[in-house]
């Protein structure tokens, strides 16, 4: 088991924050003593998971924009994090396709404005990039995809990440390189490739599991949009674990740093009906769901698999919880938050349990 106690006392700066994973991400930070910094955009859903995650107080929140250089460069020179986790983002598939050139600038010149931030803060040793799965050509076959494949996004939000990772890749080769070192400082850079995830405290719209939560909260009959296509789900605390890993590992030993796939076993890569029946099945009350077949929607790729043999190998990492129990989770989340329960301790009651059964 990693002991995550290393993280006491660091310095770590997170971007995206107030977003679903970056919030459950600080949760998990503060809790083990780290001193955190974020810089997000404000929580970009109403209700949010950051608002009623009790962060208000445990950390430093700065409220800008990754695409705004000078206040970004502004906070690394005030705060000189140790470590550095990217999880700002436009995320959505269907956002970007109607906003493209916002993803394009978040995504990509986001990118490039935190990795010259990187560049210029004498403080900074490990940076992790969390881009997607969706990176990949994606030629929807059965195998799943390995780091060294093409990369190249369909859609705006895909392709964006696509770049990012592009642009990751010449930071490091340009400035990053242990010949580039500066006396004993290095920075050691690596990304992060996520499959979808799944959690209490998602309120973001085109998701299913957020879908699903809003229409068992009004008593409503769910609605599947593409019940056949396949992706790799995983509870969010899965992949904020490699994460901090990943960083942890590579502060100390570059030869860690590398480009991975962060995903679940094959045995959870299902397809969106399935998901709905054990999230069905898991909540009770007789809660069902419907086919709602779209005409004129934009592409979205019908199956996508990860080959997460890398962090297997690397990290010994095998899987906590796998799907069934991940929606077991965010179910009794969303449990106590629709009853007005005490939400930040379900988080950190999830988080220990996670630690405490984790498998690597």
């Amino acid at each position: 088991m990693q002991d995550f106690s290393w993280y006491k006392g660091k310095k770590v700066l997170v971007t995206g924050h107030t977003g679903f994973k970056g919030s459950w991400l600080c949760r998990m930070l503060t809790g083990l003593g780290a001193e955190v910094t974020g810089y997000s955009l404000e929580a970009p859903t109403e209700p949010s998971l950051f608002e009623i995650s009790g962060l208000d107080g445990r950390m430093k929140s700065v409220i800008g924009d990754i695409r705004d250089y000078d206040h970004l460069l502004q906070v690394f020179t005030e705060t000189k994090p140790e470590i550095v986790l990217h999880l700002a983002a436009q995320p959505i598939v269907r956002e970007s396709y109607r906003e493209p050139r916002y993803t394009y600038e978040t995504n990509v010149m986001g990118t490039v404005n935190l990795l010259e931030c990187v560049r210029l803060t004498p403080s900074v040793r490990s940076v992790l990039n969390v881009t997607t799965d969706k990176v990949y050509l994606n030629e929807e076959r059965e195998a799943g995809y390995k780091e060294d494949e093409k990369l190249d996004g369909f859609d705006p939000y895909s392709n964006s990440k696509s770049c990012s990772e592009l642009v990751t890749h010449s930071y490091k080769n340009s400035f990053f390189t242990p010949e580039l070192k500066s006396g004993d400082r290095y920075i050691t850079v690596s990304t992060a490739r996520a499959g979808n995830v799944i959690g209490g405290g998602d309120f973001a719209p085109d998701r299913i599991i957020p879908d699903s939560i809003r229409a068992v909260s009004c008593g409503n009959r769910l609605q599947v949009r593409n019940p056949y296509s396949v992706r790799p789900y995983q509870h969010v605390l899965e992949p904020l674990a490699i994460y901090l890993t990943i960083a942890m590992k590579q502060y100390d030993d570059p030869s860690f740093q590398n480009y991975y796939n962060v995903g679940p076993d094959d045995c959870d890569c299902v397809n969106t009906g399935a998901l709905a029946d054990l999230f069905c099945r898991s909540w009770g009350d007789g809660m069902g769901w419907d086919n709602r077949a779209e005409t004129g929607a934009p592409h979205e790729a019908g199956y996508l698999r990860l080959n997460c043999d890398r962090i297997k190998r690397v990290f010994g990492w095998k899987p906590t919880w796998h799907i069934e129990e991940g929606i077991i989770k965010t179910i009794e989340f969303s449990k106590v938050y629709l009853a007005g329960g005490d939400v930040p301790q379900e988080m950190d009651r999830q988080i220990n349990e996670f630690f405490t059964s984790m498998k690597f």
